[in-house]
């Protein structure tokens, strides 16, 4: 006997496919979903076999060569959607993970909408045949989201109009410090991409003043559990005095085509309180988002002197102490993740649900507490 979910937003997720950590904002929005929303969600899983992988090459070979998407594969198992849904929402981070779509069957006929959200995606990629042939998927979506604002534009260009920017965000009740206000005892956290003459110089300040520098020491993307990390991450941000924060894929132009982004780190640093220092995007997008006062101490590539910035501000209490507040609580009113789903919502025609506002009055309570 088949058990029908009482859901209305079908979401499919790379979750099972993907454990790369750069990749935990996305399951983080889709179980922000889950947890507001009346949702399910459909995981495709690799096929692993030795005929899959070969059919695998073959398919993808044959489906670039004649621009023919609809032969493209991730090479995962087929799934089947059984049930009718309002809404199909896929969350992808990269424009190859848009293939999986061809192995999921009846999203089409059983979803009323169907909205796609991608992380990312550069100007300078539409160019390439094996991109544009992916994105020729886009195409069969009604909406198009991506964090990238210049790419929706170009997106919208190109292959669907209704092509949206819809910026990252974070659970800002997770990432928020007011229940626990924990001492902060990391003096500077750096993750991920960094510019290696910043980074030379705080580890010699960091020598030099007997402080906690804590950054990456190793080579390695894979989560073991993405809750635990995010878990884990979030608690690193809320005991953090400073934290490194910079422009997507700052450091490879090469890709980027010299296009300025935000990326995730914004947000999470923000909500985290900590006092961000780093390389914003100089776009209008970003001082719109970020419009309060010090949301960034902003540096160039090649700072060396980062140590004199932090002794300057660390002889500043009350304006560290207001650039706190004004982090926490501009996420809290503005960059959770609920605020991104009403927006897609709207953009849909469906309701927000009962949870949904519960979910805002308790971020307002929060903020209230700071102001």
């Amino acid at each position: 006997m088949k058990v029908i979910s009482k859901a209305r937003i079908l979401i499919a997720s790379m979750r099972d496919c993907h454990a790369e950590a750069f990749r935990s904002p996305e399951f983080e929005f889709e179980d922000a979903i889950c947890e507001f929303d009346y949702a399910d969600i459909l995981a495709p899983v690799f096929n692993l076999s030795l005929a899959s992988t070969v059919r695998k090459r073959l398919a993808n070979y044959i489906g670039i060569k004649t621009a023919k998407k609809e032969l493209l594969t991730f090479g995962s198992v087929t799934s089947y959607v059984e049930q009718e849904y309002d809404l199909f929402f896929f969350i992808c981070q990269h424009f190859w993970d848009i293939t999986s779509i061809n192995s999921i069957k009846g999203w089409r006929e059983k979803c009323s909408k169907k909205v796609l959200w991608i992380d990312e995606i550069w100007i300078k990629e539409l160019s390439n045949p094996k991109t544009r042939i992916c994105l020729e998927l886009l195409k069969e979506f009604d909406y198009i989201f991506t964090t990238q604002t210049k790419s929706a534009i170009a997106i919208a260009d190109l292959i669907n109009p209704n092509c949206y920017s819809l910026p990252y965000a974070v659970d800002a009740i997770q990432f928020c410090p007011v229940n626990i206000q924990p001492e902060r005892s990391i003096d500077i956290y750096s993750i991920g991409r960094r510019s290696p003459i910043v980074h030379k110089a705080l580890l010699e300040f960091a020598e030099q003043q007997n402080l906690l520098y804590l950054h990456d020491t190793l080579k390695g993307l894979q989560m073991t559990n993405y809750k635990e990390h995010r878990k884990l991450y979030s608690n690193l941000i809320k005991r953090s005095r400073y934290f490194i924060a910079n422009k997507a894929k700052f450091d490879t132009p090469e890709q980027t085509g010299g296009q300025e982004e935000l990326g995730s780190r914004f947000f999470e640093g923000a909500a985290g309180g900590a006092v961000m220092i780093g390389i914003p995007p100089s776009y209008e997008a970003f001082s719109k988002i970020f419009d309060w006062e010090d949301a960034i101490i902003p540096i160039a590539y090649d700072t060396n002197n980062l140590g004199d910035i932090i002794t300057e501000l660390d002889a500043q209490p009350e304006r560290l102490e207001q650039i706190r507040r004004n982090n926490i609580v501009n996420t809290l009113l503005r960059n959770d993740w609920v605020y991104r789903w009403e927006k897609v919502l709207e953009k849909v025609g469906l309701d927000i649900t009962p949870k949904m506002i519960s979910r805002r009055t308790s971020l307002h309570n929060l903020a209230e507490r700071l102001l």
